[in-house]
């Protein structure tokens, strides 16, 4: 179980208060600002304040945990900071909720006057589904169920992926090369951004951080020739370079390099991609933050890895650690001590069954199957497929393949269907399923029930 009191800024909490809290964020570009989720679904702030960032409607600072009453019950998914600092947070209904700095138009809200409390942001986002937030310095990126991704606030490198340097007040759909793809992840660094379908890249590259092999800017979205024909997973921005991880387990960087955050050995940047290898085992995790030029990566067997700055000093190879988690990387070693992602602290023994296994959704660690559809993987268990679906029952007994390909479905629709599985809830606006819908076809019928059944 994770121990929020291991960054600095809970050590102002009391311990009666830190053992509700359920998730958490520690924010900013000196990490003095945290806010957290409690239990019954409370949302508090504390710490410096700056720019209005903990959302709690003045400029104060507070060693006193204050309540965000905007937020409470809304039950946060994901939770995003730039060094303005913004904040960008997305419900577990999908919808998006913006605060703090403003002044490039990076809350998305149309103006670029600071907001210092919670708000909902729903232009050109109305009927969409957010499922994943991200921020650079200053500017902001989404992506939505059905795997568009969406951006707005500072470009003066492209980092907005428009096309134009100039700032983006409001969520406009990135197009270009991304047009009629679909998005499975993305990561912003300080003045760039990505999205995961091969894997795509825009904005600025002076240390050589979009892997493109120059140093020049990129206004629109450019995929990584270097990588063609490799199946990418996930990315994680650090503050001038990146980290890929494929579905292979395979871990590949590229960027910024004076701490050593690329882990080759030495601290040249490279403007390609280069493979890391962490002793021979498959990793599952990798982790960067733009604040930071730290760099974390799990392995298959549990050992978490670190390289990059660690305290002021540079370690330029992948150091075993003591902790078990990635996020630990970031309290324990980091400068500043923020985090990565919005921590889960539940522990497992908490959970519920239902719980559990909404957790084991499409996580690739003990999972026995894989769904190939539109060149993507979705990672599933074949008891539980079985368990919960007629369908699968014929399709999987005596079937011992580990990749089924997936040919008369999107990847959007395959998947809100599979987890629907595993959680009883549908992530899919209705006129994607209905409009995926053919005649005679036994699973784009289920689909279609289960979506009338949200509804």
């Amino acid at each position: 179980m994770l121990d929020v009191g291991k960054w600095p800024i809970f050590a102002l909490c009391p311990q009666e208060e830190l053992k509700l809290i359920r998730q958490a964020s520690v924010l900013g570009s000196t990490g003095n600002e945290a806010l957290y989720v409690t239990r019954n679904d409370e949302v508090f702030a504390l710490g410096s304040n700056c720019s209005g960032c903990l959302g709690i409607g003045d400029l104060q600072s507070t060693v006193e945990p204050r309540r965000l009453d905007i937020l409470c019950g809304e039950k946060i998914t994901c939770l995003s900071y730039g060094s303005g600092p913004h904040v960008i947070a997305a419900t577990s209904d999908g919808e998006v909720y913006t605060w703090g700095h403003n002044a490039y138009g990076q809350l998305g809200n149309g103006t670029t006057s600071h907001c210092f409390v919670p708000c909902q942001i729903s232009t050109n986002l109305i009927n969409k589904i957010v499922t994943e937030v991200a921020c650079g310095s200053h500017h902001t990126m989404v992506l939505t169920s059905d795997g568009e991704g969406y951006t707005w606030g500072y470009n003066n490198s492209g980092q907005v992926g428009s096309g134009s340097i100039a700032n983006q007040p409001i969520p406009r759909r990135v197009t270009g090369c991304l047009q009629n793809k679909i998005a499975v992840n993305i990561a912003c660094g300080q003045m760039c951004s990505m999205a995961v379908v091969e894997i795509y890249v825009w904005g600025y590259n002076g240390n050589g951080q979009l892997g493109l092999g120059n140093s020049g800017n990129q206004p629109t979205p450019c995929r990584i020739a270097a990588l063609e024909g490799i199946r990418v997973q996930r990315v994680a921005c650090g503050y001038a370079h990146t980290l890929v991880l494929t579905d292979e387990g395979r871990l590949y960087a590229w960027g910024a390099n004076s701490y050593g955050q690329l882990g080759t050995g030495n601290r040249s940047s490279q403007s390609y991609t280069v493979p890391i290898t962490v002793d021979k085992d498959r990793i599952i995790e990798i982790a960067a933050c733009h604040t930071t030029h730290t760099s974390a990566a799990k392995t298959q067997s549990s050992q978490v890895y670190m390289w990059g700055q660690c305290r002021g000093q540079s370690i330029t190879l992948r150091f075993l650690t003591h902790v078990t988690c990635t996020d630990d990387v970031f309290a324990c070693f980091a400068t500043p001590a923020v985090t990565w992602r919005l921590l889960s602290v539940e522990a497992d023994y908490h959970l519920t069954v239902a719980q559990s296994i909404k957790k084991e959704f499409d996580n690739p660690d003990n999972a026995d199957l894989r769904f190939l559809v539109d060149g993507k993987y979705i990672h599933v268990h074949k008891v539980l497929l079985k368990i919960r679906c007629e369908h699968f029952q014929s399709v999987l007994n005596n079937n011992n393949d580990e990749i089924i390909e997936i040919s008369e479905f999107s990847y959007p629709v395959y998947r809100a269907f599979l987890e629907y599985l595993y959680t009883d809830s549908i992530r899919l606006p209705p006129e994607d399923a209905i409009g995926n819908w053919k005649q005679h076809n036994h699973l784009e019928k289920l689909m279609l029930n289960f979506t009338i059944l949200q509804l």
